[in-house]
């Protein structure tokens, strides 16, 4: 499960949202830390074993430390992790190890700080490479997530490779999509998988296949003698569609079953509604059963049919 716990983030990255940002949610339409607890206790009693936190970006809602230590204390919860911009993260990652986090997914579209700042309008750049060093500092996987988009970071996609050469970390280079938060024009992706592949090849044609896990999202691979891995993720393409068991809780309570659908139900109002625990369960139970069978279908279901343009930052990146 991917559970968003603010819809806010300290970046603008152009391909999220405006650069003014977006209409954030008041606190009342945010979940409380306590129903996220019910709702997350409920779900790893009913089967869910792992658990990463996402937003907007998670550090910028207060005290989410204080819902980390409380989900780590979940009986039967196997795994929990995070995803993070890392601009406010590094002062947190000794306590991160000390809950049990192992693994954290970074997000960091370019090594180039003049970049980052085009692409996020903000001057975070060192702030983000002494989280990734804290992290590796405390033996804490890093798997760092680039969009790949045309114009804008290409260059990129070879130095990220060569992290791996010496960083046991896992770049994953993912589609470009289209939650953009603004509707501006999107045509499709120019680098799929393929291309990007095509890409890495061209450069290190020595780069093997790795068998990619139980439902992965990512293809992965390893140049022989690099400590670090590669991914790609179909995002756009949604070739893993397939083999997907991820949910999603939105910030304002919304499960999601699939990335591209415009949700399901609502556990926020349903637990506000006073249901217990019980009932819960069977409305998860049912929501659960009316999943599509891939990302296209669940944007052919949407009921809005304008398009998918709401913010990642809204939906749990």
């Amino acid at each position: 499960m991917r559970l968003a716990v603010t819809d806010r983030c300290n970046l603008r990255c152009f391909y999220c949202m405006p650069e003014d940002g977006l209409n954030w949610l008041s606190r009342a339409e945010l979940m409380s830390y306590e129903e996220m607890l019910r709702a997350s206790a409920l779900l790893v009693k009913m089967g869910i074993e792992k658990i990463r936190i996402t937003g907007g970006e998670p550090f910028v809602r207060k005290d989410i430390m204080k819902l980390l230590t409380n989900l780590s204390k979940l009986d039967g919860l196997k795994e929990l992790s995070m995803t993070t911009n890392g601009v406010l993260t590094a002062p947190y990652v000794a306590e991160m190890k000390a809950l049990g986090i192992r693994s954290v997914n970074l997000s960091l579209d370019t090594l180039d700080a003049n970049r980052f700042f085009t692409i996020t309008h903000r001057d975070e750049f060192a702030n983000v490479m002494h989280t990734l060093d804290e992290l590796l500092k405390h033996n804490i996987e890093v798997k760092i997530n680039a969009v790949v988009m045309d114009g804008k970071n290409t260059q990129d996609i070879l130095p990220m490779v060569e992290l791996t050469k010496n960083m046991p970390v896992s770049v994953r280079f993912i589609e470009e999509m289209p939650f953009n938060g603004d509707e501006h024009s999107y045509q499709g992706v120019k680098w799929d998988y393929v291309r990007i592949l095509n890409e890495i090849e061209g450069h290190y044609p020595e780069i093997k296949k790795l068998v990619d896990p139980a439902y992965s999202t990512a293809y992965n691979y390893q140049i022989p003698g690099h400590k670090g891995t590669i991914g790609i993720i179909a995002a756009y393409s949604r070739t893993f569609c397939g083999t997907c068991n991820r949910i999603r809780i939105t910030p304002q309570g919304t499960l999601k079953n699939c990335l591209y659908d415009d949700g399901v139900l609502n556990i926020k109002d349903l637990m506000r509604s006073g249901i217990n625990d019980a009932e819960l369960e069977k409305h998860l139970v049912k929501a659960f059963s009316h999943r599509a069978a891939d990302g296209w279908e669940a944007e052919r279901l949407r009921v809005e049919k304008t398009g998918v343009h709401e913010s990642m930052a809204t939906i749990g990146g």
